[in-house]
């Protein structure tokens, strides 16, 4: 088991350094962050919770939003290597795997709800729909990775299996650091899944 089962869950509001890190791993100004939901080993953000209205208005359910590149791009590797069509073919012949994504697609609208309730937003338009592909389908390892990290082992089975495939994607130290003259952002990621 990698070490993202020593770092406790957070939801600790995002400091100004914290923002800041984002946007160098972003490539661009974050939008809605509610909270840091995962820090990484490094140190930095990982994963940053959102919330579920972005301030222009659009409903944005992508709660758990995974910000580091060097992940991003590992995970991207995973996905064009066919294990979300594997992940997808096990949830239709595992009942236990479907009940376990099922309950981490119902604690991701809870937590959704939580931080929606948190800012005064009530977001109909995303009623029910969580992200990722859950709780019928694997659509994006990247979604359910960051789940995984900010709601810890346990909670979402293939988020945890694909932290587990990445190992210490951290070991090279930090990913972005206020003193990098570039961003590290991926804004090809960003535009793909809409953000």
């Amino acid at each position: 088991m990698s070490s993202h089962d020593d770092v406790p869950a957070v939801g600790l509001p995002a400091d100004s350094s914290d923002a800041a890190v984002v946007a160098r791993q972003l490539g661009r100004l974050p939008r809605a962050i509610h909270a840091v939901g995962h820090r990484c080993p490094c140190g930095n953000p990982d994963v940053v919770t959102t919330e579920p209205r972005l301030p222009n208005g659009t409903p944005f359910p992508t709660t758990y939003y995974l910000t580091c590149p060097r992940v991003n791009s590992a995970i991207g590797t995973l996905e064009a290597s066919g294990v979300m069509r594997e992940m997808q073919d096990r949830l239709g012949s595992d009942p236990d795997l479907a009940a376990r994504y099922r309950a981490a697609h119902e604690a991701y609208l809870a937590d959704r709800a939580a931080v929606g309730a948190a800012h005064g937003h009530e977001v109909p338009e995303i009623d029910g729909i969580s992200a990722g592909g859950m709780p019928d389908r694997v659509k994006c390892l990247h979604v359910l990775a960051a789940h995984a990290l900010a709601a810890g082992p346990g909670v979402n089975p293939l988020g945890d299996e694909v932290l587990e495939m990445l190992g210490d994607y951290w070991a090279k130290g930090p990913c972005a650091s206020l003193d990098d003259p570039e961003p590290a952002g991926r804004p090809d990621l960003d535009d793909r899944i809409g953000r």
